[in-house]
């Protein structure tokens, strides 16, 4: 019985997609091919003709009227294509990520992209590294921490968060550390000019030590004035002696001393205390002397002042600090305390956590 061949009739639009595509010198040849037979066949022209004037068999021909006349203009679009299916999943990722909290086998301090691969047995170490470059995990960067293990952490770290949000009418709130074995490193610096013509500033990685340093730091958290001391030592004697100057530049006012924990700060018997009624000391919690804000100011001072540079003697060193504190001066600000809520964080498992 002879086979009759799906009628195509084209609404104004569907034409005018079709024609489009034909018309355009971008359209994908697959495209144009089966906008030809279907505009062939609306024509009223035959399979067998229509495959002859586009060189394809009256199969093809068939199947594309065909298409067309059940989805219209979407079933001339390719069908999906399942692919190869995929060998790595997410259960794979999350294994990944769960091995890297596990101890690295014995004989290796840290887990890589091989030795992980090697004990999940079936995951290649280049899908292991594409784990790894998603979730920007860089095994061979260390990071440190120092978690506070202080059981008053709450009370004291409230205490200074406080000071720092509403500090007292009346009163100043200053953060006192030290900055202790400040090194007089003389380097060899200058310039090396290259083959090419590039000439290259810097030190030698060479130097002389010329002694050390501690430095005594009071910063007025409300202006980001800085009172600061040189002392050879960092002994109870020169801790108090350098109060009693941050005491002498503040006379008749209530002050708020910000500390750590350091046995050095804390006064045997509140003799010191006694004698300035209006000195009030406040510690940080153990191992949390970030809250102290002096120690931003102690970052600006060795990125402005003593990285890269040269010293010849402890006294060169000193007058470095010295010429930055005048500088300080002019540009200081007060240091904003923004952060409300400061958390106690126990060290947890890292990476399986990642892909929750």
């Amino acid at each position: 019985m002879r086979h009759v061949a799906v009628a195509i009739s084209l609404a104004p639009e569907e034409a005018a997609v079709l024609n489009r595509w034909v018309r355009a010198g971008c359209s994908p040849q697959r495209q144009v091919f089966r906008a030809r037979i279907i505009l062939g066949a609306a024509a009223g022209e035959g399979t067998n003709a229509i495959a002859a004037s586009l060189g394809t068999r009256p199969a093809t021909v068939s199947k594309w009227r065909t298409r067309f006349a059940t989805r219209r203009l979407a079933g001339l679009a390719d069908a999906a294509r399942p692919g190869k299916p995929r060998r790595y999943t997410e259960t794979t990722e999350r294994r990944i990520l769960a091995q890297l909290d596990e101890a690295p086998p014995s004989g290796y301090a840290q887990w890589n992209g091989r030795l992980v691969a090697r004990a999940l047995g079936d995951v290649s170490a280049d899908q292991v590294w594409t784990i790894l470059r998603k979730h920007k995990i860089a095994l061979a960067r260390r990071r440190s921490w120092c978690i506070s293990t202080d059981p008053e952490f709450a009370r004291k770290a409230a205490d200074i968060v406080a000071l720092y949000l509403h500090p007292p009418e009346n009163a100043l709130v200053i953060s006192v550390d030290e900055k202790p074995h400040i090194q007089a490193l003389e380097r060899a610096q200058g310039y090396l000019k290259l083959p090419n013509g590039r000439a290259l500033t810097g030190f030698a990685h060479e130097y002389k030590r010329h002694g050390t340093s501690t430095l005594f730091a009071a910063l007025a958290v409300a202006t980001g004035q800085v009172i600061a001391g040189h002392y050879h030592r960092r002994r109870r004697v020169e801790f108090l002696d350098f109060l009693n100057r941050v005491v002498a530049a503040y006379p008749d006012q209530e002050l708020h001393v910000i500390l750590d924990n350091l046995s050095t700060h804390k006064p045997k018997h509140d003799r010191w205390l006694s004698r300035h009624p209006h000195v009030h000391l406040h510690y940080t919690p153990t191992h949390a002397s970030w809250l102290n804000l002096i120690e931003v100011w102690f970052s600006i001072l060795t990125r402005a002042a003593l990285t890269g540079a040269s010293f010849t003697s402890v006294r060169l060193l000193r007058d470095a600090i010295d010429r930055f504190l005048e500088a300080w001066k002019t540009e200081a600000h007060p240091f904003e305390w923004t952060k409300e809520v400061v958390h106690q964080v126990p060290v947890k498992k890292r990476y399986a956590d990642l892909h929750k």
